[in-house]
């Protein structure tokens, strides 16, 4: 199990999770961000810090964000389990759910 990043971060990314997190699984796309599943160890220390509440543990997201479990998987198929998403920076791709969303967010 694992938590997950859904909709709600989609063209925010505030990043407050990724300072939380104490094993460094929480990467960047390039429009939303993504928690490794192999790497994440499940403390949740991420999940209350996120301003938009975009962060659920694996059984609990919401239905309308479902798609978004797969997608925070899929997303690590090219690139597997770097061990450590400081390392990485910035990843120039998302998984395909969040690439077809139209902008999110204020002023888009």
């Amino acid at each position: 199990m694992t938590y997950v990043i859904a909709q709600p971060c989609v063209d925010v990314k505030d990043k407050a999770c990724i300072e939380e997190c104490p094993v460094d699984c929480i990467y960047e796309g390039k429009r939303s961000l993504y928690i490794q599943p192999d790497e994440c160890v499940d403390c949740g220390a991420c999940e209350p810090v996120c301003p938009v509440e975009a962060i659920y543990y694996e059984d609990d997201v919401p239905e309308q964000w479902s798609a978004f479990t797969a997608a925070n998987v899929v997303f690590f198929d090219t690139i597997g389990s770097p061990g450590g998403a400081a390392k990485m920076g910035q990843i120039d791709a998302d998984a395909a759910v969040v690439s077809a969303l139209p902008p999110q967010g204020e002023g888009h």
